[in-house]
């Protein structure tokens, strides 16, 4: 699997570095991997996924947000989890609603892309402490609206987010924009590592 060593900004884990209770992490503390992250085969992201899975579910709904509440019935864009990249070195694993499914798994590229509007994506994250213990973080949530809206110097995306604990983060977005303008030419989607990719071989 590839490792995706990509570092993330010293801000991108200041503002999402402390978004984590203690509550949210009870059960997840129980399993401990004593390898770097980095040196992950597939089993161990799958050991690390099966400790966290319920855990974040659980979190993510805990306050009846609008999609920390149903992100799990949407469609997984990957096969998987993806070894940490961008968002503090965090695994990520990625849902994408019904109206914006189809499109996100074609993976596209190219000024004419563009994602339908009414497209959700949330993505889970969570990482390894120093002790080798998962510390989980926030779901992370796309929004795509029509042109004309306060959100268009953003590529009509609104950024939003969601604790571990379930309560609405507080999220600036022309920061999460100045990130994700990297990836103009995909209608500024940072898509799963390509090893996870729905019919990678």
């Amino acid at each position: 699997m590839k490792s995706g060593m990509i570092i993330a900004t010293a801000a991108v884990v200041a503002l999402f570095g402390g978004a984590h209770s203690a509550a949210a992490d009870s059960h997840a503390d129980a399993c401990t991997f004593d390898k770097d992250v980095f040196d992950f085969d597939e089993a161990d992201v799958a050991a690390l996924y099966a400790c966290v899975s319920d855990d974040l579910e659980a979190g993510y709904s805990a306050e009846d947000h609008e999609v920390g509440g149903v992100y799990r019935t949407w469609g997984n864009a990957a096969t998987g989890p993806a070894l940490p990249g961008v968002h503090g070195e965090r695994f990520l694993n990625t849902f994408v609603n019904e109206a914006g499914f189809d499109t996100y798994v074609t993976y596209g590229y190219g000024e004419d892309f563009v994602m339908p509007v009414g497209t959700v994506i949330a993505k889970e994250s969570y990482k390894l402490r120093n002790d080798g213990t998962p510390r989980l973080g926030p779901l992370l949530i796309m929004t795509k609206v029509e042109p004309g809206t306060e959100a268009e110097e953003f590529g009509n995306w609104i950024y939003s987010g969601v604790q571990p604990n379930g309560k609405t983060m507080g999220v600036k977005q022309s920061f999460c924009h100045d990130c994700h303008a990297a990836y103009a030419d995909q209608d500024s989607l940072g898509y799963p590592l390509e090893d996870v990719r729905l019919g990678a071989e």
